[in-house]
C-alpha cells in the first residue's frame, strides 16, 4: 500500500496487532507512550465498550499528532452471556474466565479507532466464538504454558487452545486475535487520500 508520504502509528503493545497490521505491508511505527487509564466501569452499553476503550487510547496518546500522521488505536473485548471479559489480573481470574466460556459461545468485539490530527473514525467487527468442553487439566496446561495474561477472554485463538478447544468461529479469525485487518485496510485508505 502506498501510504503516500504519511507515517502511520500503531498505538498498542500487542505483538499480534503489529503482526496482523505488518502483513498488510504497510510502513509504520509503534509507539505506546499513553496517559489512558483501561477501565470499562460506567462505559454504558458493553456492546459499546471495545469502541470507546479505542478512542480512549487514541485521544490518551501521549502527543500531539502532526500533519502527515495517522495513529491507529484498537481493543478487544470478550462477552459470555451478560459478563464483560478483558485481560485476566491473574491465574486465578484466567482459570475462571476459561471455565466460563468453557462448552459455550460467545462474542469478541474489536474495535479501532483511526485518527490523523483533522479527522476520526471508530469502527468495530465482532466474530462469534465456539468452546468445546475444557478439562480442568486442558485450562490449567494452557494457562501454565501460554500465560494468557495479555488476551481478552485469557486466550489466543492463534495458541493451543485454538487449535484443541475452538469448535468453530462465523467472522473474522483476525477479528479474535484482536485486529479486523480487512477492514483496517479499507478505512485507512480512506485517511491516506486526505
Amino acid at each position: 500500500m502506498d501510504i503516500r508520504g504519511k507515517k502511520i502509528i500503531l498505538g498498542s503493545a500487542s505483538p499480534r496487532r503489529k503482526e496482523l497490521l505488518g502483513g498488510l505491508d504497510i510502513d509504520f511505527e509503534v509507539d505506546t507512550g499513553n496517559t489512558f487509564e483501561e477501565d470499562f466501569k460506567d462505559m454504558g452499553s458493553v456492546r459499546d465498550i471495545p469502541a470507546r476503550m479505542s478512542e480512549g487510547k487514541s485521544y490518551g496518546f501521549h502527543r500531539e499528532l502532526s500533519e502527515n500522521e495517522i495513529l491507529i488505536t484498537a481493543d478487544t473485548v470478550v462477552i459470555c452471556g451478560d459478563r464483560v471479559f478483558g485481560k485476566p489480573s491473574d491465574r486465578e481470574e484466567a482459570v475462571s474466565m476459561l471455565k466460563a466460556l468453557s462448552g459455550r459461545t460467545h462474542e469478541v468485539i474489536t474495535s479501532v479507532t483511526i485518527r490523523s490530527c483533522r479527522s476520526k473514525e471508530t469502527f468495530s467487527d465482532t466474530a462469534t466464538v465456539r468452546f468445546g468442553n475444557l478439562s480442568d487439566e486442558e485450562i490449567d496446561y494452557y494457562i501454565d504454558r501460554y500465560r494468557p495474561y495479555d488476551k481478552a477472554g485469557s486466550y489466543g485463538v492463534q495458541e493451543w487452545i485454538g487449535y484443541a478447544g475452538i469448535e468453530g468461529i462465523e467472522g473474522s479469525f483476525y477479528t479474535v486475535v484482536g485486529l479486523p485487518v480487512y477492514k483496517v485496510y479499507r478505512h485507512l485508505q480512506k485517511f491516506l487520500a486526505e
